[in-house]
């Protein structure tokens, strides 16, 4: 549903686009009352392709109605943890599905201007994105009076500056308002006092994608793929250490197993060890989880999160340690410095890792990961600190044994003194 004009010659064209059922779900969409296509969305199931995997339908109607304030329409494409590439391919292949998306949906809860918040360094995508919003205002479908139906609808393509902390959607905000990207406190929600203190819904690239389907297929339709709480198809991003990484979009409820079947299989040598089902902000999973059935309610039941379905896939011969603090060192950069658990707590982290990783050190550390963990988790201004954890009690949960070979010398190091400056 979400990739099937990806390989098609000019996909991210218009020409191509309105062939293979293209803005035929907006004609639909703009014929049906608002209010029926919130209770379309909320009867197929869909929940947020961000990771959170909120119910999209009942977000839109968290909108209050007849409120006199202008509504906001925001979607969130600052892709950007390690190993998370579904959104990015999407926008690149097929922006006009994201458009159409974004007329629908702004249609649905009655506003007038929506925003694309894309990753500064998607140059290449916003591009794709802005020629596509041209052609669309250039054939009707967005601008005044969209399709003769009286509904207008301006869609501006904003650039952030790069940071991973805009992928949370009250810093989202904050930034698209001008202002540096930081956590909001909550409450007030998005839904009545978001961008510009309006009311405002903020969902993901694939969230926003899937509406179109959904309005030509119908909810019916959509819930014959996925399982009976994970409605629909997702798009899952293979790394690592498999014959053919990419993008593969299956029914959610797919394994791994299978996955790697799609992918031909491990490489050559290299049997799996660890795995993460959502990307580096949710827990690590072993080859003892091949069979968990990859949906929200399957991946949670298996003590991890489905998150982003960033399958980053490692073999016998990766390290967990190693992995874990090659995470560290993005959230530690990445932080935005606001709350003082995850400003610290992973700058403190970072440098226990490198003493362990350089062979220097102790029992005693992983005594103080566990426990600057236990003070992060929770207590964080945002999930960027919970999600840091993640990869923490989860490689130790699993892998002690790997931190202790570097304790007491089996392994031999991986990094050099030089990285312990500062560090003890």
């Amino acid at each position: 549903m979400l990739t099937k004009r990806w390989l098609s010659p000019d996909a991210w064209q218009l020409g191509t686009y309105e062939k293979l059922d293209g803005y035929a779900a907006l004609r639909k969409a703009l014929k049906a009352h608002p209010d029926d296509l919130i209770q379309l969305i909320k009867d197929s199931g869909l929940r947020g392709r961000g990771g959170a995997g909120f119910p999209t339908g009942l977000k839109w109607g968290f909108i209050p109605q007849g409120d006199g304030k202008p509504h906001y329409l925001v979607v969130n494409a600052d892709e950007g943890e390690p190993g998370t590439c579904k959104d990015l391919p999407l926008m690149t292949h097929d922006p006009h599905a994201l458009v159409e998306g974004v007329i629908i949906a702004s249609y649905a809860i009655r506003a007038s201007r929506a925003y694309i918040y894309i990753r500064g360094e998607a140059v290449h995508a916003a591009r794709r994105l802005r020629n596509a919003v041209r052609e669309a205002q250039a054939k009707g479908y967005l601008g005044r009076n969209i399709l003769g139906s009286g509904f207008d609808l301006e869609l501006v393509v904003h650039s952030g500056a790069g940071a991973y902390i805009c992928g949370e959607e009250t810093a989202l905000l904050d930034s698209l308002e001008g202002f540096r990207g930081q956590p909001r406190l909550r409450p007030p929600f998005p839904a009545t006092h978001g961008l510009y203190a309006s009311p405002t819904v903020v969902n993901n690239v694939g969230t926003i994608a899937s509406v179109p389907p959904i309005v030509l297929g119908g909810a019916d339709w959509w819930k014959t793929m996925g399982t009976e709480k994970s409605s629909g198809p997702m798009i899952y991003s293979l790394s690592g250490r498999i014959a053919n990484p990419g993008q593969f979009e299956c029914s959610m409820g797919v394994t791994l197993r299978e996955l790697i079947e799609l992918a031909g299989g491990m490489q050559p040598g290299h049997q799996l060890r660890f795995w993460t089902p959502g990307g580096s902000s949710t827990p690590l999973l072993t080859a003892e989880h091949l069979d968990v059935p990859l949906d929200f309610e399957g991946v949670a039941a298996a003590g991890s999160i489905l998150g982003t379905t960033a399958t980053q896939i490692f073999s016998d011969q990766d390290c967990p340690v190693y992995a874990t603090y090659r995470w560290l060192e993005f959230y530690h950069h990445e932080s935005c410095g606001k709350c003082t658990p995850c400003r610290e707590g992973n700058y403190w982290m970072v440098r226990v890792y490198r003493r362990i990783l350089a062979g220097q050190g102790t029992h005693e550390d992983l005594d103080t990961l566990l426990d600057t963990c236990d003070n992060i988790l929770g207590r964080s201004f945002c999930g960027l600190g919970d999600g840091a954890t993640s990869s923490v009690t989860s490689s130790l949960k699993y892998f002690k044994q790997d931190y202790l070979d570097y304790i007491e010398g089996r392994t031999a190091p991986k990094l050099s003194d030089k990285s312990l400056v500062g560090a003890h």
